[in-house]
């Protein structure tokens, strides 16, 4: 039998669309976890650690700089979370896909990282194996998800629940003032009355995450406080004012 037809080359099991070996960026707060991951996955001969990083926003610099194959995403970060990293990164990188592996299992959190653009999800519980095979996998442009968080998912969306996460307000088709679609998602928030916590909350990101869309929002709208955000969103139709009796 040619190599070309042997069972170890077949379509099933080739590796050919997979780079080799695949080049991973770890991203994670915590030194012993990053410096623990590092030493993990050095020792696989299929993947390459090419950085590190302690926040979202370090790991957006870094994969802007030299993309990797694939970024080992932690959810819980200061500065910017994981959710919202893997949703700007999905916005700004998506040929770079985001595996979580993190500690939090809370079915919203998994959601919500799905719901970002996350092509894997694991918690830290996971062996050497089981980290390698999701690297693999979303090098290759698939999913891979932890049984329990599979299960749990297929679950939600039998019962029709979608883990009882709420899905963004309608935008314009386009938006004012350069606004990213999350920070209309936080503009039409904030005209509702909603205050940072109640918006970090919604949208399953950290309050500092929302400080940040709102400097930004201040700043590309040139916007004061939180009464002239009200105003600007009922102005540019971003929010329907309430309706009086």
């Amino acid at each position: 039998m040619s190599p070309e037809t042997s069972p170890e080359t077949s379509p099933e099991t080739s590796r050919e669309t997979v780079p080799s070996p695949v080049r991973v960026l770890v991203v994670d707060d915590l030194r012993v976890v990053r410096e623990g991951l590092l030493m993990l996955l050095g020792l696989l001969d299929t993947v390459e650690v090419v950085g590190a990083a302690a926040d979202g926003e370090e790991a957006i610099e870094k994969v802007t700089a030299d993309p990797p194959d694939v970024v080992l995403m932690d959810l819980n970060m200061p500065r910017l979370d994981g959710i919202e990293a893997t949703r700007r990164l999905a916005e700004s990188h998506p040929q770079v896909p985001v595996v979580v592996l993190t500690t939090l299992s809370d079915d919203r959190q998994v959601f919500a990282a799905l719901q970002a653009g996350a092509r894997g999800y694991l918690t830290k519980d996971a062996g050497a194996a089981e980290i390698e095979n999701a690297i693999l996998t979303a090098a290759r442009g698939q999913a891979s998800l932890d049984p329990d968080v599979q299960r749990r998912l297929l679950d939600a969306l039998r019962a029709g629940s979608a883990f009882g996460v709420p899905g963004p307000a309608p935008l314009p088709g386009e938006l004012p003032d350069g606004l990213t679609a999350r920070e209309a998602e936080v503009v039409q928030l904030i005209a509702a009355g909603r205050s940072n916590s109640e918006i970090a909350a919604q949208l399953f990101v950290s309050t500092a995450t929302v400080k940040t869309h709102v400097n930004h929002i201040f700043a590309k709208t040139g916007l004061r406080d939180r009464a002239q955000v009200v105003s600007y969103a009922y102005r540019t139709g971003l929010a329907e004012p309430p309706q009086r009796r």
